[in-house]
């Protein structure tokens, strides 16, 4: 059996094309990840673990491992409770 080679990027774009449902859930999904990601990289950046983090938040290290991994998403009070913990906020401006 041969394996066929897949571009995602490109499986992906036509997908977005051809369903305007698709994009819109592909394009919010982005947001979120991003948001994620910035906080992965401010835990980091405080040298905080996991494990520490949980510690601060009540919440269990397990759960934070979820959400940085993209497998859970986060309430919005989660989410602004472990940026709270780091020192920071989440606030909204206009574009």
């Amino acid at each position: 059996m041969s394996f066929v080679k897949v571009n995602i990027s490109e499986e992906i774009e036509k997908e977005k094309c051809s369903s305007p449902k698709f994009k819109k859930v592909w394009d919010e999904s982005r947001e979120e990840y991003r948001l994620i990601e910035e906080m992965i990289r401010l835990r980091k950046q405080e040298k905080i673990t996991q494990s520490r983090l949980s510690e601060l938040t009540g919440n269990k290290q397990q759960v934070i491992s979820r959400i940085e991994k993209k497998e859970n998403s986060p309430s919005l009070r989660i989410f602004c409770n472990l940026l709270n913990a780091l020192g920071y906020e989440l606030q909204i401006v206009k574009k």
